[in-house]
C-alpha cells in the first residue's frame, strides 16, 4: 500500500522530530573586518548590517555575538598602508594581530581563524607577488608562511590561506611546525572560484585588483572535476579542513567533496550572496529570515560541516 508521507509533515513538532539537518551555533562562523584606530565602526554600503571595526569596537561586537551563542570568527584585515612586498600583512602592530591578542586575552575559548592572503595589503590588489604583470606563485609562498606564523604567535587557532597559490598549504604547515605551532590548524580555501559573487567583499576589504583579474589563480566556475584534485592536494599537504567558495552556486561541489574526502568541509556563504538577500528583503520581495535559513540548510544538506556567513549573528538571534 502506498505510504502517506504527509503524516510526517502534519505538525511543527513532527517536522522538527524527523528533520534531517539542523542549524546550530556549532555550524556557524562570523566574518569580521578589523582596521586600525580606536572607537571606529564603519558601515559598508554594499553589505548592510556589516561593519569594519577597530579592535576596541570589535571586542564589543564579539561580546554580543558570544551572548547569542557564537563560538568563533574569521578575521580580515583592512589597512591604509600597502606596498608590493606584503610586509604589512605580518606587521606586529597591524589590526589583525592586535585583534587576535585582544580577543584571546578577553575570550580565551573563542575560536579565532584568520584569513591568510596578501590582496588587502598590496597596492595592486592581487593575492601574490607581482613580477612583470604576472602573479609569481613561488615568490609568494614565504610571505604567506611568515603571515601565518605571525598570526599563530598572536594566538590564532586556525589560519586560512585564501590566495590559491599552488603548494602554499605545504609551505605554511612546514613553517608552523618548525616554529612549534603543530596544533595550529589550517583551513585551506581549496576550491575557490573566480566568482562574480565577491564584489561587495572587495569594497569591504579595499582589495579589488588594480589590473586584470584573478582568473590565473582562482578556479574557473565551469569546472567541477578540478575541485576534487585541488582539495585532495591541499589535504595531502596538511590541510585540516577544506573550503568551497562561494556556496550557493556550488552546492554540487560541496557534495562532491563530501563524498570523496574525509576532512570537514567548510562552505563560505559569501558577500554577494549576503547582499542579494539584503537588497531583496529591503524591497519586501523575500522573507529574509526564511530565505537565509533555507539557503544555509541547503549548504548543510549538501555536506558542509561549517558555514562561514555574514548572516551568522542574525541566525543565532533567530534560532536562540
Amino acid at each position: 500500500m502506498p505510504h502517506r508521507y504527509r503524516r510526517l509533515r502534519h505538525t511543527t513538532t513532527i517536522r522538527d522530530l524527523v528533520r534531517d539537518n539542523h542549524l546550530t551555533a556549532n555550524d556557524l562562523l562570523q566574518p569580521f573586518f578589523v582596521l586600525p584606530g580606536k572607537n571606529v565602526k564603519e558601515g559598508i554600503s554594499a553589505m548592510p548590517g556589516i561593519y569594519r571595526f577597530s579592535v576596541d569596537m570589535l571586542l564589543k561586537e564579539i561580546t554580543s555575538f558570544i551572548r547569542l551563542g557564537g563560538k568563533g570568527c574569521i578575521l580580515f584585515g583592512v589597512v591604509n598602508q600597502k606596498d608590493t612586498t606584503g610586509k604589512y600583512a605580518y606587521d606586529p602592530k597591524g589590526p589583525v594581530i592586535t585583534a587576535i591578542k585582544a580577543i584571546k586575552k578577553n575570550f580565551p575559548d573563542f575560536f579565532v581563524m584568520t584569513d591568510v592572503c596578501l590582496c588587502a595589503y598590496m597596492t595592486h590588489g592581487h593575492c601574490g607577488i607581482v613580477n612583470n604583470q604576472h602573479i609569481d606563485n613561488d615568490a609568494t609562498l614565504p610571505i604567506l608562511t611568515t603571515m601565518a606564523i605571525a598570526h599563530a604567535v598572536a594566538g590564532a587557532d586556525f589560519v586560512s590561506p585564501s590566495d590559491m597559490m599552488d603548494f602554499r598549504v605545504h609551505a605554511i604547515r612546514q613553517g608552523l611546525n618548525k616554529q612549534g605551532f603543530e596544533n595550529v590548524g589550517i583551513l585551506a580555501y581549496a576550491v575557490k572560484y573566480a566568482s562574480a559573487y565577491y564584489g561587495p567583499f572587495r569594497e569591504a576589504a579595499h582589495c579589488a585588483p588594480g589590473f586584470g583579474d584573478r582568473r590565473t589563480y582562482q578556479m574557473d566556475s565551469a569546472n567541477s572535476r578540478e575541485a576534487l584534485k585541488e582539495a585532495k592536494q591541499d589535504i595531502s599537504e596538511g590541510a585540516d579542513m577544506v573550503m568551497v567558495k562561494p556556496a550557493l552556486a556550488y552546492m554540487d561541489i560541496i557534495r562532491q567533496l563530501r563524498d570523496n574526502v574525509d576532512v570537514p568541509i567548510v562552505a563560505y556563504n559569501v558577500s554577494g550572496e549576503y547582499s542579494m538577500v539584503k537588497a531583496a528583503a529591503a524591497k519586501g520581495w523575500v522573507d529574509e529570515k526564511a530565505i537565509v535559513l533555507e539557503s544555509l540548510l541547503g549548504m548543510k544538506r549538501a555536506g558542509a560541516s561549517i558555514i562561514i556567513s555574514y548572516h551568522a549573528t542574525d541566525i543565532l538571534g533567530w534560532i536562540k
